[in-house]
C-alpha cells in the first residue's frame, strides 16, 4: 500500500500508541506474524540526557522497538534494570501492556503547563538531542500515561522513515538497529 503525495505520519495530537513488554524480541516476533507489522526499528539502551523519574535523576535502562502500522506508531518498551521508573510502577501495579500514548506536539511548554493545570505530575522526563520528552501521569483520568514529545525535524525525519519503511513492507529483514 502506497500513499499518495501529501500522506504520512501525523505529528501533532496521539501519534503513537506503547506497551511494556518482559521481552522485546519475543514481542517483535509476535507482533511480526500475528499482526504483521514491521518492520522494527530498535534503540538497544535507550539514551537520553537529564532523565529524572518523579523530579529525581533515575538510571533507567531500557531498549525501545518502534514500527508503524498504517499511521499509527506502535512501540514496545523492554525495561533492562529494576530502577523504579514509569515502567516498573505501572508493571507492578497492573501487569505488562498498555502503557501510554505518544502525543505529538510544537508548542511543548503550553501542552505540558496544560497537564500540570488538569493535575497531572510530570513522571519521567529526558533530553534526547536537544529536545524534551515528558511522561504525564494521567492514570486517575485515563488507562495510561501521556507522552510528550516535542517535535523538530530530526523527530519528523526519523518517524517519516520509519512510517515509509512500513509501506509495502514484505516482512524481510524485521529488525534495524534505529540510528
Amino acid at each position: 500500500m502506497t500513499t499518495s503525495p501529501g500522506h504520512g505520519p501525523s505529528f501533532r495530537g496521539i501519534m503513537q500508541i506503547a506497551y511494556i513488554v518482559p521481552d522485546l524480541k519475543t514481542a517483535i516476533e509476535q507482533y511480526v506474524t500475528q499482526m504483521k507489522i514491521g518492520p522494527w526499528f530498535v534503540s538497544d539502551h535507550f539514551a537520553g540526557e537529564q532523565k529524572t523519574y518523579r523530579g529525581a535523576p533515575t538510571d533507567v535502562d531500557m531498549t525501545i522497538a518502534m514500527s508503524y502500522s498504517n499511521q499509527m506508531c506502535i512501540e514496545l518498551i523492554q525495561q533492562l534494570n529494576e530502577t523504579p521508573s514509569v515502567y516498573t510502577e505501572i508493571r507492578d501495579r497492573r501487569g505488562y501492556g498498555f502503557h501510554h500514548w505518544g502525543v505529538g506536539t510544537y508548542e511543548f511548554e503550553r501542552d505540558a503547563t496544560h497537564y500540570r493545570a488538569s493535575g497531572c505530575t510530570r513522571a519521567f522526563y529526558t533530553m534526547l538531542r536537544g529536545a524534551p520528552l515528558a511522561y504525564f501521569d494521567t492514570t486517575a483520568q485515563l488507562p495510561g500515561m501521556v507522552e510528550l514529545i516535542e517535535m523538530n525535524k530530526m523527530r519528523e525525519d526519523m518517524f517519516t522513515m520509519m512510517y515509509e519503511a512500513s509501506l509495502d513492507w514484505n516482512g524481510s529483514d524485521p529488525v534495524r538497529a534505529r540510528r
